[in-house]
């Protein structure tokens, strides 16, 4: 079964960029959405951005939307995420996902097989 491995965390200043990696494990992504999520000790789970099987159709949360951009290389198995003008309140334990359901792209987000998580830390 594929497993995602998450990767490119770190602690950065805000105003800075990020590229986080979730790359594939066990399997391959080419025929499945992924999503990036995020979550904090103790909340609940938050949809970040979202990228069909091809690549052609993404969706992205309000909170990110103009500085997030999520992108895939099949070829690789790999999808990327890259946060832009980083802000204190992007800190966050970033996970990504495999869309296995119809509602991959809108709440209740039909996901499953979940990476470990990268960590974020955006310092003022």
């Amino acid at each position: 079964q594929v497993q995602p491995v998450e990767s490119g965390g770190g602690l950065v200043q805000a105003g800075s960029s990020l590229r986080l990696s979730c790359t594939a494990s066990g399997g391959t992504f080419a025929r499945y959405p992924i999503g990036w999520f995020r979550q904090a000790p103790r909340k609940a789970r938050g949809f970040v951005a979202a990228i069909s099987s091809s690549g052609d159709s993404t969706y992205y949360a309000d909170s990110v939307r103009g500085r997030a951009t999520i992108s895939r290389d099949n070829a690789k198995d790999t999808v990327y995420l890259d946060l832009d003008s980083l802000k204190p309140d992007d800190t966050d334990v970033y996970h990504c996902a495999v869309g296995v359901g119809a509602r991959w792209y809108t709440p209740p987000y039909d996901y499953a097989y979940w990476g470990q998580g990268t960590r974020v830390i955006v310092s003022s």
